[in-house]
């Protein structure tokens, strides 16, 4: 079963589930809830734009509806993944290094962090660049096998990839709305306006 299929499931499904959020505190947790499911709840929650796409063609197709949506066509944009250089040229958009320039970074990311719905990145996507000195629009792409469940399961994943020439700015961004009332949790956090173009690779 595809992951769009079981998240969001039939509609006595979704009767049912909102009987059960009824039953339970907010701050239960919730209970061998597969890892991408949980992701998918915990971004959504968090205000971000989730894109599932079964294959590439749905990934430039959806990539063109993000454009169309924002009138960002024949715009400067942020990238420093070649292999993402594609949908950029597909579709007329130049690339700059001048962030003030950017109508939005198109990056990939290194991991999906099930437990709290945030996009762990690295050096190898955003260079130095802090999160609050990114581009607010934000297009990033991923696979489905790219989903931990914990930032500490997404380090060792990256521990066992880039082995010596581990990267470096590791930073996760898990705001994709601007919170009306910021408490101590969000403190210090930058929101961004974030879709995620997600490939199933599994």
């Amino acid at each position: 079963m595809s992951l769009f299929r079981k998240f969001f499931g039939s509609s006595s499904d979704s009767s049912n589930s909102d009987k059960d959020k009824e039953q339970k505190s907010p701050y239960t947790p919730e209970e061998n809830l597969p890892v991408d499911e949980m992701f998918t709840r915990n971004f959504q929650k968090n205000g971000g734009k989730f894109i599932y796409c079964e294959n590439i063609n749905e990934v430039s197709d959806n990539f063109l509806n993000i454009l169309e949506e924002n009138d960002w066509f024949e715009c400067n944009v942020m990238c420093f993944d070649d292999s993402l250089n594609h949908l950029l040229k597909d579709n007329k958009l130049d690339v700059t290094k001048n962030i003030d320039e950017a109508q939005f970074l198109l990056s990939s990311c290194e991991n999906l962090v099930g437990d709290e719905g945030s996009i762990l990145f690295s050096s190898n996507q955003i260079k130095s660049y802090k999160p609050n000195e990114l581009p607010i629009n934000m297009v990033v792409f991923a696979k489905t096998s790219q989903i931990v469940l914990s930032k500490g399961d997404g380090l060792r994943y990256m521990n066992k990839k880039y082995n010596k020439e581990y990267p470096t700015n590791i930073t996760t961004i898990k705001y994709f709305e601007e919170v009306k009332d910021e408490d101590f949790l969000h403190y210090g956090s930058c929101h961004k306006n974030l879709y995620l173009l997600l490939l199933e690779d599994l």
